[in-house]
């Protein structure tokens, strides 16, 4: 066991994250007690699951005799809670860190990579799940197979997320990596741009064991200068490839859902069927074959698993079918995820009207992929954006840029869209102009989900 301490204390406790290597500390014995800033569904559910968990966060909540104090990416150095801990002397450690001592105490598979990772991750372990190899899960959203975004299973292995943000992955050393692909983003972090973020990834690369194995893109030239650090077995994967490991051929596509053969090497391994649209899932689809093989899963559960795979929530998730109108709700925030899913959209919706509702997250990235975003929302017919969520930037950077900025962009691009600050205007908006046929798509990684709910309200008549 590497965890000698007993007692832990989880700032911010509510997160993805946080609340699941809260369970898993839990079940290993430990004496665990949270905070949060506010009441949710995940703060409730920890209750239940016999973690005291404290709302708001305040210096009392520290326990006496707090060994441990762990904090999510989102902890401010001024939470009065960590201002308390530094007081006391008490060890405070990042969730990454504490993450990567978890996973020290198994064969960890991380997935990292600019987009899919939480596609990707939901794969392998539902697949591996479905294999019979109880593995732990930390993944960034809620899973319908796995009951929500953390399994704390019996198996050796551990499947999680890795995130490049703040360089959360350099802590983890898995026995099985994925880099899916490797793009400019978080550029308020990396602020030597791609370079320093394809240097990130390499270090994370060379992480992984010796005797381990990395499953990389092959037709992404970031992606084959990161993994020219690994020392463990590396296999390729990519789409209609000859010279890839891992290979999808004979791709077809019926209403944005594919078919394909896999080849692994010059062996053909059968044929798959996804459930979720897109032809970017068949690319994290590779993935997650390639690392359930490694796992020892037969060819033939992989492949009912992933037909039976229908996502992760936020991820091109209908959430509502009502007079005649679509709405769905992803998660979509940088550009060639945004390009991406609308593709996929326009596959699966055929000539049906697409309002995209896209909420800019972050000015920084906002700012610096601007020219990126105004190109990327070609399948859809009318974008409406609201006010940039904030999260991170400084004063300086709410001053260089905002949400009519990126609509000027767009509209220079040929494009119907509109500036509308509120989530209140944008309801309006829709209400208007929505007929039967019509497609809703909310996009992005802030609170933009609620238009979507609105709108399935205002469809359903409650």
């Amino acid at each position: 066991m590497t965890f000698e301490e007993k007692r832990i204390h989880v700032i911010g406790i509510g997160g993805i994250g946080t609340s699941g290597i809260a369970r898993m500390l839990l079940t290993e014995g430990k004496i665990v007690t949270g905070s949060d800033q506010a009441e949710s569904p995940v703060t409730r559910s920890l209750r239940q699951a016999g973690i005291p968990v404290l709302i708001p966060q305040s210096a009392e909540n520290i326990p006496p005799d707090a060994e441990l104090v762990v904090i999510s990416a989102a902890i401010k150095d001024d939470n009065p809670e960590l201002v308390e801990a530094r007081r006391r002397g008490i060890p405070v450690q990042k969730y990454a860190k504490v993450l990567g001592r978890l996973m020290n105490e198994r064969r960890g598979i991380a997935v990292s990579g600019t987009h899919g990772k939480t596609t990707t991750t939901s794969m392998i372990a539902v697949t591996l799940r479905r294999a019979g190899l109880d593995p732990s899960v930390v993944v960034g959203a809620t899973v319908g197979p796995l009951g929500g975004s953390s399994v704390v299973g019996t198996g050796e292995i551990f499947v999680v997320e890795a995130c490049e943000y703040d360089r959360s992955f350099h802590n983890l050393r898995p026995h099985c990596a994925v880099i899916n692909n490797i793009e400019e983003d978080h550029l308020d972090y990396y602020r030597g741009g791609i370079e320093e973020i394809i240097a990130s990834f390499a270090q994370f690369a060379s992480q992984v064991v010796p005797e381990g194995l990395l499953v990389a893109k092959f037709d992404d030239e970031h992606v084959s200068r990161a993994i020219e650090r690994a020392s463990s077995r590396v296999e390729t994967f990519a789409l209609e490839s000859a010279d890839a490991d891992w290979s999808a051929r004979g791709l077809r596509s019926r209403h944005g859902l594919y078919r394909f053969h896999v080849l692994y090497g010059k062996r053909d391994v059968g044929s798959f069927e996804l459930a979720i649209p897109g032809r970017h899932n068949v690319s994290n689809a590779l993935a997650a074959i390639g690392c359930s093989h490694w796992a020892g899963v037969d060819f033939a559960v992989i492949r009912e698993s992933l037909c039976d795979f229908h996502g992760a929530d936020r991820r091109f998730q209908v959430i509502a079918e009502a007079r005649g109108v679509t709405v769905v709700d992803d998660y979509a925030h940088h550009p060639t995820k945004v390009r991406e899913t609308l593709q996929a959209a326009r596959e699966f919706f055929g000539s049906r009207r697409i309002f995209v509702v896209f909420q800019p997250h972050q000015y920084s990235r906002t700012r610096f992929l601007l020219a990126d975003f105004a190109r990327s929302f070609g399948p859809a017919d009318v974008v409406l954006v609201p006010d940039i969520f904030f999260v991170r930037d400084s004063e300086s950077e709410r001053q260089q840029v905002n949400a009519a900025d990126l609509v000027r962009a767009m509209k220079a691009h040929g494009k119907e869209c509109y500036y509308l600050a509120t989530f209140a205007e944008i309801e309006e908006h829709l209400a208007k102009r929505l007929e039967k046929g019509d497609v809703v798509i909310t996009m992005g990684a802030g609170d933009v989900y609620k238009v979507g709910q609105a709108v399935a309200r205002l469809l359903e008549g409650k």
